[in-house]
């Protein structure tokens, strides 16, 4: 990786990595990753697989990095209102990390989508909801709702977690841009079964926040399983035959990023690091969803 010591703006005082692999495509795309609590960009990029995978499909990942001088614990501040609104703090931040390598490095802004863990999980859903124009799709690992904390605390949100009714969800949405008329982005559900800390709740609300803010219910339209552990997948297509939402609900994991060690062409990722976890290759998974792996037509594009 390289860190990029000037990319412009930066009100939320962040440090942007930029990985660009030996073979990158003609105007490739852009996945901005954001790493968990306690974590590093190094760290999310050595373990959670991105990586193998923009090498493989010669895409440009976009590592955003907080310090303990945001947060005591490297958290992305998703619950600070200064944080997590558009236009400001760490958002803002991330936001000109993705400009910054459409300018500077040749990357496609049609082709830009932003992933995370855990904090990184929430700070992607305040991503997708406060720059819908910029991001054609997210993958939330281990996340939270949009903007849980507009009356809850943070930890209330993390576990148990927050029940409300889609409409709601999907109203908070809305209004982190009231004027956007624009298509939505299409955003994947990623969580352990077994979380303690991010309690697996929040992946149904996820689901009922963004198929309410692409107009679907909240039944599946497909169900299956994936991988060498049989995930358990739900597909909600848009009108195109597009999957708007997916949900992949991992079983008999905790909290952390799902890996599956090895050279397989479904396999990427380390364990070893706490958070990275033996089950299945998200990232593989996520990059198809992007519709930038070569099994893209599973995800329904």
């Amino acid at each position: 990786m390289e860190r990029v010591g000037n990319f412009g703006a930066n009100p939320g005082d962040l440090t942007m990595y930029i990985y660009r692999p030996a073979r990158l495509a003609p105007r490739p795309a852009v996945v901005a990753a954001l790493h968990g609590c306690t974590q590093s960009a190094q760290v999310y990029a050595d373990n959670s697989g991105l990586t193998t995978l923009a090498d493989r499909h010669g895409f440009l990942v976009v590592f955003a990095e907080t310090t303990t001088a945001n947060n005591l614990n490297r958290c992305f501040n998703w619950f600070q209102p200064l944080d997590n609104q558009r236009g400001q703090g760490e958002a803002a931040s991330i936001r000109q990390m993705v400009a910054h390598a459409d300018s500077a490095y040749g990357g496609d802004p049609s082709r830009t989508y932003v992933t995370g863990i855990s904090a990184g999980g929430a700070m992607t859903s305040v991503m997708l909801a406060t720059y819908p124009e910029v991001f054609q799709a997210g993958a939330v690992i281990a996340g939270l709702p949009y903007n849980c904390t507009k009356d809850t605390g943070p930890f209330t949100c993390m576990s148990p977690g927050v029940d409300r009714t889609p409409a709601d969800w999907a109203k908070r949405v809305r209004d982190a841009f009231p004027s956007y008329t624009g298509p939505w982005p299409r955003v994947a559900v990623w969580h352990g079964d077994q979380d303690p800390t991010v309690a697996p709740k929040n992946a149904d609300e996820l689901r009922d926040q963004w198929t309410a803010v692409h107009g679907l219910d909240q039944m599946p339209d497909r169900t299956s399983t994936i991988g060498p552990d049989r995930t358990r997948r739900e597909e909600y297509p848009a009108g195109d035959g597009s999957v708007a939402v997916q949900v992949n609900k991992v079983p008999g994991i905790g909290h952390g990023t799902p890996v599956d060690p090895g050279t397989g062409p479904e396999q990427c990722g380390r364990t070893g690091t706490a958070n990275f976890i033996q089950s299945i290759c998200s990232s593989y998974w996520i990059t198809d969803f992007f519709g930038l792996g070569g099994q893209s037509a599973r995800s329904g594009r």
